[in-house]
């Protein structure tokens, strides 16, 4: 769900109210529109469906991020599987706790084309430690083959100040 800046602004909390949230309920409420939406969704625009823990889903390419070729760049294809592993790794987390990306690996495994139409973006998580998460995010299009998968791990930490 899309917002507008005005509504996303009506809809802003607080960085310290976002540190009460667990994870879940923070992605449940990005999804549904009830809180603002980070900047880099106005330049990767993205539909987040609502999450169960663990994981999240989102999809939806656009021509003006294809290549020369007129296939869907690979930073489209990266950051759209390390935001949804990102919010996968989100749903697990106790309030305070954030996991920024510790590291990733992404392979290609078919070309997206900007005609291609609507993909799946998901991401689960496969393990949740007390430090780490590790989750995993695929692309597959509207056929269900797989076009692009990524592992991640994230590191949990207390969210500072």
């Amino acid at each position: 769900m899309m917002t507008s800046p005005a509504e996303a602004r009506s809809a802003t909390a607080s960085i310290a109210e976002l540190a009460g949230w667990a994870g879940l309920a923070l992605v449940a409420r990005l999804a549904d529109g009830s809180i603002y939406r980070p900047p880099m969704a106005e330049t990767l625009p993205f539909t987040l469906f609502p999450p169960e823990e663990g994981k999240a889903l989102l999809a939806t390419p656009e021509a003006r991020f294809c290549n020369l070729t007129n296939t869907v760049h690979g930073g489209w294809t990266m950051t759209m599987l390390d935001t949804v592993m990102a919010l996968a790794a989100q749903t697990t987390l106790a309030p305070g706790e954030i996991c920024p990306s510790h590291e990733t690996t992404a392979k290609f495994v078919r070309p997206i084309f900007a005609d291609s139409g609507e993909v799946r973006v998901s991401g689960h998580v496969v393990a949740r430690g007390r430090t780490v998460i590790t989750p995993e995010g695929r692309i597959e299009d509207a056929q269900g083959r797989l076009c692009a998968h990524d592992t991640s791990t994230c590191l949990v930490v207390g969210r500072r100040p």
